[in-house]
């Protein structure tokens, strides 16, 4: 996708290491990190230089290559890799992405018995992942692309207008996104639209990175407060909601960023519906209950207390609530299935239950 004058990826090779655009800096200041450690994949994941399912799925995948890099040295090379995978896995436990990249990079190794060619298939799938994760997006996006199209001559072509949460853009993928790879296609397409973007704190995804990467492709969009949202539906502002997914259940539940949840309530109650783009790598075959079972991440509460903002040219973090009142920070909720109008995944669009979902993708739950 376009920054500046530039096309970029999340994630690509250069001189045997790993780069990243480190999102931590953003919009305020444009910074490439190299990776060239397991160690340093697993600190760039856990404080989310990248975020968002399916970019943790890639780069953890590339991280396991990297440690086979180390392990080539190392005496026991499998058990290496072993350690190296808990490592990755345990960065961040919310997001299915992870863990299934992980396994797949491992699984794929382990059928090699020369060392170097564990390390070339190491390479080889990580590479693999990366792909499928960008046509993943397309077909997403063109799936979805074509539920805008519909709402578009509803409206006898006047705009539609879309609310997402968070940050399900190609900043949380390789490229295209899973929310906005739709809006994304819609807009090269020529149908106008506008995108309500919800800051999400605490770390204000919406407002620093869905609003970046929306500018940089000339969408039109506006910023809005987390609590916007059911005002806008209320007085007819909202045509449809998308957001992304970080874990969904075999049953259609959805772990995404936190506020989800009351997004699809507002969305019930007003009758507009409530779309949740995903690849499959994104669903959880072994979990038949999302609310009870999927594993919500605790984040440090100094994220709540504080934010961070560019002040007088300078990028300050400062502190908000008085300096002895705790903070919680529940990263993730889930939202019922019930509360879903669909799922848009790289296969096409099925409601939010265990019989569409495996109609879609047979063979693959249990």
């Amino acid at each position: 996708m376009r920054v500046g004058e530039k096309t970029y990826r999340t994630i690509w090779e250069k001189d045997d290491v790993v780069q990243i655009i480190d999102q931590r800096h953003l919009p305020h200041k444009f910074v490439i990190e190299t990776l060239s450690t397991l160690n340093e994949v697993a600190v760039a994941i856990k404080e989310m230089h990248v975020r968002g399912a399916p970019l943790i799925g890639v780069t953890a995948a590339y991280g396991l290559y990297l440690a086979a890099v180390e392990a080539k040295g190392k005496a026991d090379f499998d058990n290496y890799m072993q350690k190296a995978s808990e490592t990755l896995i345990a960065t961040r436990p919310t997001a299915i992405n992870l863990k299934w990249a992980v396994e797949r990079v491992l699984n794929s190794v382990s059928e090699e018995l020369n060392v170097d060619l564990k390390i070339k298939t190491a390479l080889e799938t990580a590479r693999t992942i990366a792909g499928e994760d960008v046509n993943m997006c397309l077909n997403i996006g063109e799936y979805g692309c074509k539920l805008i199209e519909e709402i578009s001559k509803n409206k006898n072509r006047e705009t539609v207008n879309i609310l997402t949460h968070c940050n399900a853009g190609w900043l949380a993928a390789v490229d295209y996104g899973t929310a906005t790879a739709p809006i994304y296609l819609a807009h090269s397409k020529g149908i106008k639209l506008h995108v309500w973007v919800d800051m999400t704190g605490p770390r204000n995804q919406g407002a620093r990175l869905t609003a970046w990467e929306l500018g940089n492709e000339g969408v039109p969009h506006t910023v809005i407060a987390d609590n916007t949202g059911g005002h806008l539906m209320q007085h007819g502002l909202v045509d449809m909601v998308i957001v992304g997914s970080d874990r969904t259940a075999i049953n259609g539940d959805v772990a995404n960023k936190i506020g989800t949840y009351l997004k699809a309530l507002a969305a019930k109650d007003n009758n507009i519906p409530f779309y949740v783009a995903l690849p499959s790598s994104t669903i959880d075959w072994d979990i038949t209950d999302g609310i009870k079972e999927i594993p919500v991440e605790m984040r440090p509460p100094d994220e709540v207390r504080y934010t961070e903002g560019l002040c007088e040219g300078e990028i300050k973090r400062v502190l908000v609530p008085p300096q002895d009142s705790p903070a919680v920070n529940f990263a993730f909720d889930v939202t019922p299935a019930r509360l879903v109008t669909a799922l848009i995944t790289e296969r096409g669009i099925c409601k939010a239950d265990k019989t569409s979902i495996l109609e879609l993708f047979p063979g693959l739950g249990k």
